[in-house]
Parts: structure tokens; sequence; C-alpha cells
């Protein structure tokens, strides 16, 4: 049985389960403790004023690359529409 893969995140130990793909938590990882470290910097805030900043700054990222997803999709369609059309 294959173990848990463990890392230490923000000065906490997180377990990832087996099959997690791990170069994409190490990146995570990274992205993480760089961001709360600039917010850190920055701030000189308590530390959950600054979890709850991080994590709205990441949200509000994943909202934007959703949308331009949407976008990129919506053109997509559209020429594949145009191309169908052609035919």
């Amino acid at each position: 049985m294959c173990e848990n893969s463990n890392f230490t995140v923000l000065g906490h130990d997180v377990a990832f389960k087996p099959g997690a793909d791990m170069a994409r938590v190490r990146n995570a990882v990274c992205l993480l403790e760089e961001r709360f470290a600039e917010l850190k910097f920055h701030g000189g805030q308590g530390r959950e004023a600054l979890l709850i900043f991080l994590a709205l700054g990441l949200a509000d990222d994943v909202l934007q690359l959703q949308k331009k997803l949407g976008d990129v999709q919506y053109r997509v369609m559209t020429m594949l529409s145009l191309i169908e059309n052609a035919r």
C-alpha cells in the first residue's frame, strides 16, 4: 500500500493521498508560500488576515482564468461553426 506524501505548508504538515500529482502540489505550495511572504512583507498583518487576503487573491485568479477559458471556448465553438458552415 502506498504512503501519503507530506509537505509543510506555511508551517503546517499536510498529507496528500497517493496518486496526487506531486509536481503540481509542489508548485502550488511554492506559489502559496511566495504570495504569503509577499503579503506579510507589505502588510505586516496577523496570520489569519494574511491567509484571508491570500485565499481571496487565489480565488480571484481562479475566477479570472475561468472567464478567460469561457471566452476561448466560445471563440473555438464560433470558429468550428464557421468551418462547418463553409463545407
